[in-house]
């Protein structure tokens, strides 16, 4: 039977245990058929198979690039900056004619809110994170603007205290200790302790995504953490933004439609893609590991999780492999195509890479700059390590959080830490 999962209202507390079901929960040890996959050589290799026009789109898919692949040389930071506005303005289009047609037609909020969202969480992850490097294109004045203009659109953590406490506190010695706003998270926002099992910790986390009470405490922290210490130029820039749109909406009616196109994929979805991507970032030390500093250490604590599973062989019978491709195919759309395009974004899936060249100008390439190190090798840092499919990724990182040394990891040995900031840690 499920855990009680403590401080979740009832209403959600009774979907989130029929989510987590012994059949749900099987799914999850199992990786969704996913887990172990790993184990291959490379499961990118076995989809060659594949006609020549896919390759590329699988290589966006799956983060990974087949073996002599080209880099692609329209992959810029201009490019990244433009599909991710245009990938907001074609969501709202979408959710708005949803809307004007009414009936059946409603359907189209599901993909228009997806496609929304997808513009959402790239502009958060790569353009505002690169931003807060200096290295979007690394012109401080430029990327300054970009990275305000940002969180007054998204109602993010303020450019300025992001920009020094990810850089200080995530990028530094004290990366997955008590220090780290992102171990805070885990074990105070996600209440997740060392030694739970697996199991528990997926039913804390799906009892906290299906909380409203979680919702509403993550949306006022966002709009605290936007508003705390901003610059002038961010209130600015989202008080008319927001001041102008409710006004516009109420006037003329349609302020429901506000709500619904924008407010469903900037709050709840938005929230929810943030927790799953924050329980796959980063590993947590291995219990009573003496040496914690040097390349090799800090390089050990994030994978790249690439997403897809290996193609079927083509050594089945007719029958069989036909059989195997319809079923590799529906869980390539159906499991790992929401992952990609709804959680690990953008150049989340290579994050490793990030954590080891964290103000490379080559960044806008990702998928390949990572091929490109790991191929020579990473000279300084240790082997690169991946997960296939998001869920083993997370199950790697519950794993290590269950084994990790409780005294170290101990909740009461924190000093008493800001709500606010915890949630904006969820992102970091």
């Amino acid at each position: 039977m499920p855990v009680r999962i403590i401080g979740a209202p009832n209403r959600s507390q009774a979907l989130t245990n029929s989510l987590t079901s012994r059949s749900a929960m099987a799914a999850i040890d199992s990786g969704f058929r996913t887990e172990g996959i790993a184990d291959y050589l490379d499961p990118r290799e076995t989809m060659r198979a594949l006609p020549r026009f896919t390759q590329y789109p699988l290589t966006l898919f799956t983060g990974k690039p087949l073996a002599g692949q080209k880099a692609l040389s329209w992959w810029t930071p201009g490019f990244h900056l433009a599909t991710a506005a245009l990938s907001m303005a074609l969501g709202v289009a979408i959710s708005s004619t949803a809307l004007i047609l009414g009936g059946f037609w409603l359907f189209l909020l599901l993909p228009g809110w997806a496609v929304t969202l997808h513009g959402m969480r790239n502009l958060r992850m790569m353009i505002y994170h690169q931003c807060s490097h200096r290295n979007m294109y690394r012109k401080r004045r430029l990327d300054t603007v970009i990275g305000r203009a940002t969180s007054s659109l998204l109602i993010i953590q303020n450019f300025a205290r992001y920009s020094r406490e990810h850089v200080s506190d995530h990028h530094a010695a004290h990366h997955m200790t008590l220090r780290d706003p992102t171990v805070q998270a885990f074990l105070v926002s996600l209440s997740l302790r060392p030694g739970m099992t697996r199991r528990q910790m997926w039913r804390r986390v799906l009892g906290k995504l299906f909380s409203p009470w979680f919702h509403l405490n993550f949306t006022v922290a966002r709009a605290r953490s936007f508003w705390h210490d901003s610059a002038p130029a961010e209130k600015a820039i989202s008080l008319t933004l927001y001041g102008g749109a409710v006004a516009g909406t109420v006037a003329t009616g349609t302020w429901q439609a506000l709500l619904i196109v924008w407010f469903v994929p900037l709050l709840p979805l938005f929230q929810v893609s943030n927790t799953l991507r924050l329980c796959v970032k980063h590993t947590f030390p291995e219990p009573h590991l003496e040496v914690r500093r040097g390349k090799e250490y800090f390089g050990s604590l994030t994978n790249a999780i690439f997403i897809g599973e290996p193609a079927p062989s083509p050594d089945l019978p007719f029958l069989r492999r036909t059989a195997a491709w319809f079923g590799w195919t529906a869980r390539m759309v159906f499991v790992h195509a929401p992952a990609r395009y709804l959680v690990l974004t953008g150049d989340t899936v290579v994050h490793d890479f990030h954590h080891r060249y964290p103000s490379t100008p080559k960044w806008a390439n990702y998928i390949f700059e990572r091929q490109a190190d790991a191929d020579r090798g990473s000279p300084g840092w240790g082997p690169y390590k991946q997960a296939w499919g998001l869920v083993p990724a997370i199950n790697l990182v519950f794993d290590s959080l269950s084994v990790a040394d409780s005294e170290e990891f101990d909740i009461k040995r924190l000093r008493e830490v800001s709500k606010r900031e915890l949630f904006a840690a969820f992102d970091d």
